[in-house]
């Protein structure tokens, strides 16, 4: 979970939660927990609320784990639905300007081209003997979307023979909603993930926003440009975008494990030796230590005054 960055007050790190909110379940209506090594939890009615200490012992039974809170980068992301798209200036219709009967066809549909390969062969209805042929190259590198003809086929200025695309950069057409039009800008940076592999985040760019607002959908449609090295990219692809429209470079973090939720507040525990104090959804110095497992039992001790007591 990430936080930005503010002044740390008497109550801890006041902060805005940026990214993904969530919510977690505290069970907090035990009313006692045993303890290795003959100590028990005392839990009473009334405790004062405040640091809660656990030895060694009673830590390992809770099974408790730390981490850091760290320095990292953030970004407040505005989340967008959408889909990808061709670019449609790397795009081309393959036709000839002659009639004539397809002899030879070395492209088929899924092919990688280069501009100049030759994708099919031509004879012409020009006198001859035999009749000359003419070679049908590539105008761009590509992929072949599309063979439009099959051998033997007959045919004249205006037919297409073949579709190629350029997909080393692809578009993703997002909508906005008309509320938050405002926030987005040509230049802008944003994150896109694909339905297909939601374990990888690819960088894009907003080129540019659509002049029309559709009235039904009362959206307005975001234009984001992105690389596609590898290829992953095909057209009409599910992603998700999330436009930057503020970053960070060092906001202060903590894992999503850390914060407990209750009664309307977010709160981690900040361990200092063998005290662990509760610090409201933000994060402290930079080597302050938050529990991420055991948490949930600290909470507990912490409502009742974190008091131990030996067993009889």
């Amino acid at each position: 979970m990430t936080f930005s960055s503010g002044r740390r007050s008497r109550n801890g790190w006041r902060a805005a939660a940026c990214g993904v909110l969530f919510a977690l379940s505290v069970d907090v209506g035990a009313t006692g927990g045993a303890f290795a090594h003959g100590e028990s939890i005392a839990v009473e009615g009334g405790g004062a609320r405040g640091p809660v200490r656990l030895s060694a012992a009673q830590q390992a039974a809770v099974g408790l784990k730390t981490a850091p809170a760290e320095a990292r980068p953030m970004a407040t992301l505005l989340k967008l639905n959408g889909e990808v798209h061709l670019l449609p200036d790397r795009q081309a219709d393959v036709s000839l300007r002659i009639s004539g009967q397809v002899k030879e066809l070395s492209a088929n549909v899924g092919d990688t081209v280069r501009a100049g390969q030759r994708l099919a062969l031509v004879q012409t209805r020009l006198v001859g003997d035999p009749p000359p042929t003419v070679p049908i190259t590539a105008p761009i590198d590509g992929v072949v979307d599309e063979r439009k003809v099959v051998l033997g086929q007959a045919v004249e200025p205006s037919t297409e023979l073949f579709h190629l695309s350029d997909r080393s950069q692809m578009l993703v057409v997002a909508k906005v909603y008309e509320e938050d039009l405002g926030k987005v800008k040509p230049g802008q940076k944003a994150h896109i993930r694909l339905l297909a592999y939601p374990d990888q985040l690819l960088a894009g760019k907003v080129t540019g926003i659509d002049p029309n607002l559709d009235q039904v959908s009362r959206t307005v449609k975001v234009w984001v440009q992105l690389a596609n090295p590898e290829g992953l990219l095909k057209p009409n692809m599910f992603a998700t975008v999330g436009v930057v429209l503020r970053r960070d470079e060092a906001a202060l973090t903590v894992p999503n494990g850390a914060i407990i939720e209750a009664n309307s507040e977010k709160f981690v525990f900040v361990r200092d030796g063998d005290t662990f104090n509760r610090v409201e959804v933000a994060v402290g110095a930079s080597d302050d230590r938050v529990v991420t497992q055991g948490n949930r039992q600290i909470y507990t001790l912490w409502l009742t005054g974190g008091q131990t007591k030996a067993k009889d």
